[in-house]
């Protein structure tokens, strides 16, 4: 009996289980007779959310997989799967800034030559941004014949439960928002709006609400529409400050947005297919009022404005630095001193990011990419410290280094 008791006791344990798996669903459906051995976990998490109630694994896979013979039948949901039951939210995603992420990404002018284990199978940039994948806009499901994976909705709500509390979480945006060039999630929680949230959460579950999350801002009330004002490149047009307006001439050239002469080019097209920047006065405005109003729900209007005010002037101090570099790197262009790609202007490429043939270029894109990105997001997200030795300070030493190697070519070519 006593060496009997471990099996039996294994048994019956395994078959409470089993059982709790399947009895949380509503609905069984016998997929789960094959998965509830080969991915349990899978099972589980499906059973756990609210879908199991009323769905079953047919309605997103389809009903043509029915063995371990024609797993390639089964049917890998979209954006459109989700449509159906989710259209407010389907139709809010569609008109926000992360349904464009397919679109920025292969906007940029290298994409193609990266490997395809680092775009289309997801290990590098497309990891994240193939989130804008949508089968039927996206060349017919072509986007997906490397890597069959990629999803929008899934990003967030974590398959196979979907949970809305899960992406309700500031976590959840932790994922892609973290890093090089976006470190928000580095800023949100390093400042006072991040501990506070993080914080209460823990230790007063109750009034946890009285900082804001990610959420709070950038999905006020559900609404799946995220977007910002000054966009990820942090560029707008028209700008009323003629001083700010020369710094920014001279990076929307960087970008290839403006020609040498400040006419504008092809790749505004992009720009503006991507919605990469605000281009009217009445857009940048309204975006800008939608997070004003979220902000006087907590503080005074004068707190506000002041805080924007000074967050926009951080941004003008980065431009400021960006603009004299990249002039330095553009004049070595336009004397010789770095040899023009057939496909250049005479400015030096930002887009091109890493893929740049001398060091004084490498160093022009990091001060881009990674500290005037963390110099104007950590100003919006209130982390003045990360501001500062992440953002502003590094700007400064980049450009300190640019002109030591601008004089070093310069000497080196005439010696």
């Amino acid at each position: 009996m006593t060496r009997n008791f471990p099996w039996v006791f294994f048994i019956c344990l395994m078959s409470l289980v089993c059982c709790e798996v399947q009895s949380v669903s509503a609905k069984f459906s016998e997929c789960e007779e094959c998965h509830i051995k080969i991915s349990p976990q899978m099972v589980q998490d499906f059973n756990r959310g609210v879908m199991a109630e009323s769905l079953t694994c047919k309605n997103c896979h389809g009903r043509s997989h029915m063995n371990a013979g024609d797993v390639d039948k089964a049917q890998l949901p979209t954006i459109k799967t989700c449509r159906p039951c989710h259209s407010g939210q389907v139709k809010q995603y569609l008109s926000g800034k992360h349904a464009f992420g397919l679109i920025a990404m292969e906007a940029m002018p290298y994409t193609h030559r990266q490997p395809q284990a680092f775009v289309a199978g997801q290990k590098g940039c497309g990891g994240c941004h193939t989130l804008g994948l949508q089968d039927e806009k996206v060349r017919e499901g072509e986007g997906r014949k490397y890597y069959r994976y990629g999803m929008d909705c899934q990003n967030c709500h974590t398959r196979h439960s979907f949970s809305k509390a899960e992406a309700s979480e500031p976590e959840a945006c932790m994922t892609c928002h973290m890093g090089f060039d976006h470190a928000q999630w580095e800023m949100y929680s390093g400042a006072k709006h991040g501990v506070t949230y993080l914080i209460n959460r823990t230790i007063d579950t109750k009034n946890k609400d009285r900082a804001p999350k990610c959420q709070t801002c950038h999905m006020p009330d559900g609404n799946h529409r995220v977007f910002s004002a000054w966009g990820f490149l942090a560029v707008r047009l028209p700008e009323e400050d003629p001083e700010w307006m020369g710094y920014r001439a001279t990076i929307l050239k960087g970008l290839g947005v403006l020609d040498p002469a400040g006419n504008p080019t092809a790749r505004l097209d992009i720009v503006k297919n991507a919605k990469m920047a605000r281009l009217t006065k009445d857009e940048f405005q309204a975006e800008r009022e939608r997070y004003v109003n979220i902000c006087r729900q907590c503080h005074s209007p004068n707190f506000v404005s002041e805080n924007i005010r000074n967050a926009d002037l951080m941004l003008k101090e980065a431009d400021k630095l960006f603009a004299e570099a990249i002039e330095i790197v553009a004049g070595l262009y336009q004397d010789g001193f770095i040899q023009k790609r057939k496909e250049y202007s005479a400015y030096p490429d930002l887009l091109t990011f890493y893929d740049v043939n001398t060091k004084i270029e490498q160093t022009l894109y990091e001060m881009f990419m990674d500290h005037r990105m963390k110099a104007f997001q950590s100003t919006f997200h209130l982390n003045s410290d990360y501001a500062t030795w992440y953002g502003y300070a590094k700007m400064k030493k980049d450009l300190v280094e640019i002109k030591e190697l601008e004089k070093k070519m310069r000497e080196e070519k005439i010696n």
